[in-house]
């Protein structure tokens, strides 16, 4: 697949049509964003990341060489990190096949500029990759965005 060999170019590349053919002059575009994938890396044989644009952040699973048998769009999964356990929803593109996406921001209006946003999706990747402290960080106040006082920046 292609996605796994070059997932940022390949998403960004699939996001940015998504835009121009589906998404053009929709109310809750948020001006300020471009397409970008932010942070892929492995993680259980598969690649997790961010999908930024300019009207959801999501966290994206794509499968890896193992591939997933059987996922179908729709589909509800829960997965699970040192943070705690998500849900992600399957669904399917061409060009990137099978995904699993984590709504994160919906519409991504509250964020200020791409500076501001990539910042939030980094600290999002680490802090769900990160077991929790004693007074860790919650499933919700991840998904919300709060997490400030675990050194990331919202903006």
């Amino acid at each position: 697949m292609e996605a796994a060999q070059e997932p940022a170019a390949t998403l960004e590349r699939r996001y940015r049509r998504i835009l121009a053919e589906r998404m053009a002059d929709l109310p809750f575009l948020n001006p300020h964003l471009s397409v970008r994938a932010i942070g892929f890396q492995p993680w259980n044989g598969d690649l997790l990341g961010v999908m930024l644009t300019p009207w959801f952040m999501n966290l994206m699973l794509l499968p890896g060489p193992q591939g997933w048998s059987g996922r179908t769009a729709g589909q509800q999964l829960l997965q699970s990190f040192p943070s705690g356990d998500y849900r992600f929803t399957v669904g399917a593109e061409p060009d990137i096949g099978v995904y699993q996406m984590c709504s994160l921001f919906s519409p991504a209006l509250q964020f200020p500029d791409q500076e501001t946003a990539e910042a939030v999706a980094r600290q999002i990747l680490l802090d769900l990759l990160r077991a929790p402290e004693s007074a860790g960080i919650s499933r919700r106040r991840l998904l919300q965005g709060r997490f400030r006082d675990h050194g990331g920046s919202a903006g």
